[in-house]
């Protein structure tokens, strides 16, 4: 793959015939410069990616011209595992010389979107990103890669941009917890997990079903559902245990969900777990917090943003050449607490 090298001043004013102080003017929206031409100047800069460097003067004349700043993408700070993965990336970066950038999408398209643009004007050095649940057009973050910025993405991978990614084995982690729960006396287990455009939602739903099948458990679509918050959980899981034959355990994709079940089950009057076994995937502070402890997949947050923020580091020194898309599994492992029932 060819590095695409950033454009600058220089190459906008050799376009247009005219000065690199002129250039400048009218990217600041300088009176000076008449506003046709300001106009046709600022969309040529915007469609080629060259956005003025915010981070400082001295970058302009520094012997390297990158930035040592990263920009990081998190879907939502209060979920403890997206938190945990920002601590993992900010310490590995301050111990190598960076600093970091961080934008909330928020789960919203257009907020990531706009969070690429501003690193685009800020010129960070690379970017680290989980994408948001609703984001089906990558154009935003082939336009950094195009513009010769490394990128790192983390948990929610984009199969649609040839970048580096680390993941936690999610198909391992919920097949080991579903074989747990069945092994310890579950014969019927709903499946509680994310929108299937996700590649974790996909990996952890293929990692339940095949459990059921290595112990020879029928797969029932009736017991399967789209949730993935405590709010929702609340509200489908009194549904699915007013079934004619309800489930007696249920698999969350995370433990705020599986935190939700919990809570909703012994409402109904259920036993956790001799009625009803729950197990949740993050292994958050509220897992211990809960009511009885909740047993979950760990994923090792921190572990996961050491690796992207190191491997984004050694992209940006030339350690790993930019053009080597690397791949790599953080190990996950089950925690055995209180909402499932302990092998005999």
């Amino acid at each position: 793959m060819k590095e695409t090298r950033p454009m600058t001043m220089k190459d906008i004013a050799k376009e247009f015939g005219i000065s690199v102080a002129t250039v400048s003017r009218a990217l600041k929206d300088s009176p000076r410069i008449s506003i046709e031409r300001r106009r046709a100047i600022q969309q040529y800069a915007k469609d080629h990616n060259f956005y003025p460097n915010l981070i400082g003067e001295a970058l302009r004349h520094s012997k390297d011209m990158s930035s040592k700043m990263i920009g990081v993408i998190v879907p939502e700070f209060t979920h403890y595992y997206f938190s945990s993965i920002l601590t993992g990336i900010e310490e590995t970066a301050a111990a190598r010389g960076y600093s970091i950038i961080a934008a909330l999408s928020n789960e919203q398209y257009e907020k990531e979107v706009a969070a690429c643009e501003n690193f685009l004007r800020h010129k960070v050095c690379g970017v680290i990103v989980s994408q948001a649940k609703d984001t089906n057009d990558y154009t935003h973050f082939q336009k950094l890669l195009d513009a010769g910025i490394s990128m790192v993405f983390y948990d929610r991978i984009c199969t649609g941009v040839n970048a580096s990614r680390v993941v936690v084995d999610d198909y391992m982690g919920a097949m080991n917890a579903v074989s747990y729960m069945i092994e310890t006396g579950c014969k019927r287990i709903a499946f509680f997990g994310a929108t299937m455009k996700l590649e974790i939602s996909k990996n952890r739903y293929n990692g339940y079903k095949d459990a059921l099948a290595k112990h020879g458990i029928e797969f029932d679509e009736s017991i399967i559902a789209i949730c993935d918050n405590r709010e929702e959980a609340e509200r489908m899981t009194p549904k699915m245990l007013q079934m004619d034959n309800p489930p007696d355990g249920f698999f969350a994709v995370n433990d705020d969900t599986a935190i939700g079940i919990v809570h909703s089950a012994k409402r109904a009057g259920f036993r956790i777990p001799d009625d009803v076994a729950v197990c949740g995937f993050t292994n958050g502070q509220r897992a211990v917090a809960c009511d009885p402890m909740l047993t979950t997949v760990e994923q090792r947050g921190r572990k996961v943003g050491e690796e992207a923020a190191n491997i984004l580091i050694d992209q940006v020194e030339g350690i790993i050449p930019k053009d080597k898309v690397e791949r790599r599994i953080v190990r996950t492992r089950l925690v055995v607490r209180e909402t499932t029932k302990t092998m005999k």
